[in-house]
This record gives structure tokens, sequence and C-alpha cells, in this order.
């Protein structure tokens, strides 16, 4: 019998790299998708939320008894309540109905206690990310929870810094670029330095909604793709990191990530539609012979009623913007 997986927690990581058949670029050129879907609760914050929970508890800052409280705009959620569920810390999530209700659910399932925050017409702004992240920091004060605080833990970049030694590995060292849309900054940050120390050559591109691209100068603004686009310069981003950044669409996004299901049977949120699309266009950029990696960050299935009420919507899927 082979050796059986001591827990669920013990199943995160290790994702397969696929690369991509139909959706191409003209030129020839490699696009590469690492499958964090592959993770238990579907997302690559499986990850991050496992490093700070192990970290905290590592230096004490959890101990046994205790709780956890967190802001999130769902897949942290997600991989927070797996987290707490198996290792038995009750879970407080602040987040909102301008995500898929879907996450909301799972977290719910999974045991979280939630505590929605309405948003303005389930658009995500940059108030709203800040109205959360103070409802957490109170309900930390007062429950005297630890509280991960994603957007400042610098303790989720060690799983990101793995993330890049498997991309290495899987591609034989043979990658010209990287590509990550920004949330937090942690696994475009983690796994673009760590990336860089095996070769200071690979170009770092960094993708933001073209509503809200403040980490490219511009103004804040509303969008409607889960996980990215605080609406504003998350703590840990590193402006030096990024070679550049490339502003993609929520319809655009969207669009994408049909076309990912219906070309290549990759069903996955908006933010890899996003990735693609950057990914497609810096491979144009590189030439015939580049590799491109990016992140195919989570699973549709996350997303299944705003996908539902776009499919009703005539030409969805027509036109992704950059292919």
């Amino acid at each position: 019998m082979s050796e059986l997986q001591r827990d669920i927690l013990d199943c995160i990581g290790n994702t397969s790299l696929l690369a991509l058949r139909n959706i191409v670029p003209k030129n020839g050129s490699r696009i590469l998708l690492k499958l964090e879907s592959e993770n238990p609760t579907g997302s690559l914050k499986d990850r991050m939320a496992l490093a700070m929970i192990e970290a905290a508890e590592a230096d004490l800052r959890l101990t046994a008894g205790g709780s956890v409280v967190e802001y999130t705009g769902g897949s942290t959620g997600v991989s927070l309540s797996l987290i707490c569920a198996v290792k038995g810390y009750p879970l407080h999530i602040v987040t909102s109905d301008a995500f898929a209700r879907e996450k909301l659910d799972h977290m719910k399932v999974l045991g979280a206690r939630l505590q929605v925050v309405p948003s303005e017409s389930g658009r995500m702004t940059g108030k709203l990310t800040r109205d959360m992240v103070e409802a957490a920091r109170v309900i930390a004060a007062k429950t005297g929870s630890f509280w991960t605080d994603q957007l400042n833990n610098k303790d989720q970049l060690a799983a990101y810094h793995k993330m890049a030694q498997e991309i290495w590995i899987q591609t034989d060292g043979r990658i010209d670029g990287f590509v990550q849309s920004v949330g937090t900054a942690a696994s475009l940050r983690g796994i673009g330095e760590a990336l860089r120390c095996h070769n200071e050559r690979i170009r770092i591109v960094a993708v933001e909604p073209s509503e809200s691209p403040v980490l490219s100068g511009g103004q804040p603004g509303a969008h409607k793709i889960d996980g990215i686009g605080a609406g504003f310069v998350v703590p840990l981003w590193q402006g030096d990191l990024a070679d550049q950044i490339e502003r993609v669409s929520t319809g655009e996004a969207v669009a994408m990530a049909f076309l990912l299901a219906r070309e290549e049977g990759l069903f996955a949120g908006a933010s890899t539609g996003a990735n693609v699309i950057a990914a497609l266009r810096l491979a144009e950029q590189l030439g015939p012979r580049a590799t491109i990696v990016s992140v195919m960050c989570d699973t549709g299935m996350k997303y299944l009623r705003i996908y539902g009420t776009a499919l009703g919507k005539e030409g969805v899927a027509d036109d992704a913007g950059a292919r």
C-alpha cells in the first residue's frame, strides 16, 4: 500500500503545470498554467493560509484554545476555514456581499462564523476593503483572536517561495516570464523574488483591473474580479519587482475565463482569465521561443452563480480582448 496522507492539509501544494494547447500566442511561444485549482479548496490561497497559521503556532501567537479572525474576499477565508476546521480553531471571517456567494457558503459549511459587510452594488472598492479590515481589527481586539491580517502578513511569503521552487523544477529552469494578478501582492512577490534567485532575467508581470489601476498610477475604481484589485497600493507590493503592469478589464477577464473552459477544459475564475490575457501579451513581446508561466488561481466552481448570470448575456465569451 502506498503511503497515506496524514490529513487533508498534506494535500496542499505540488500542483500540476499545464501547457495551453488552443489559447496560444500567434508567435508560437508557450504559456504554462500552474493548476492551483488542484489544492483542497480549489485555490492557491490554501498555501498561504497554512503558512500563516503554522508560523503563528510556531512562535505561540496562536495556541490551543485560541481563535482566528480575518477579512477576505473569499478564497483566503475558505482556505482558513479548512485549516482551522482541521486544527480545531474557531474562525471569525469578515467578508462582503461583493464576493461570490459560493465562497461565503463554503466558509459556513467548514464552520466559520461570518460578518458580511455591505458593498456598493456588489462591486469591489477601496473603501470596502478598508471597512472590512477595520471590522476585523475590532473583532480581534475584543476577542483576543489571532488576526492573520493577510495584507500585512509576511509569513505567507514562504508558501510562495515553495511554489516558485515547484515551478522552477517543473520547467527545468526554462522560464522567461512569470505573470500573476495582484490582490495582497504576496503571491507575485513571493514567487517573483524566488524565481529571480534562480535567474534574475526572468520578466515579472503584475496584473490589475483596468477599472482600478492604482499600481500603475491610475485612479481607484470599482470592478468585479474577485480576489484582486484592492483599490489602493497594498503594503506587500514591491514596485521594483515587477518589470511591467498589465491592465485587464472585468469584461476581458470573464470572457477569457469562458474561453479557457470551452477551448482548454479549464474552469477557472476571472482572475485566471486576467492572468492569461496578460500572459498572451507578454509572450508576444518576448518572442517565439519564450516560455511564460502564470497561475490558474482557483476553480470556476466558486463562481457558478456569477457565470450563470453571465451566460444569459449574449456574446459574453465571444471576445477575450487579447487573443
